[in-house]
């Protein structure tokens, strides 16, 4: 499973993403939109939008830090 999580240093929603990932012990790639012309590209690309944070889960695109989503694609582990 790819996981891939736009975010800029800032942004307070990416850091509770970001958190919540490590939490639940889920491996992502991080994409400092502010760093790359080529993340905020695709970024845009993908979500029709330039907000932060934008969560990548194998081509399925979450907007923003949505528990609930999140939760049900990565039930946790027992």
């Amino acid at each position: 499973m790819t996981v891939i999580v736009y975010m800029t240093p800032t942004c307070t929603w990416c850091k509770k993403l970001k958190e919540w990932l490590h939490k639940n012990r889920i491996k992502f790639e991080e994409r400092d939109t502010t760093e790359e012309s080529e993340w905020r590209d695709e970024l845009l690309e993908k979500s029709n939008q330039l907000a932060v944070p934008v969560i990548d889960v194998d081509g399925k695109i979450i907007i923003g830090f949505d528990e609930k989503k999140l939760t049900e694609l990565f039930p946790r582990k027992k």
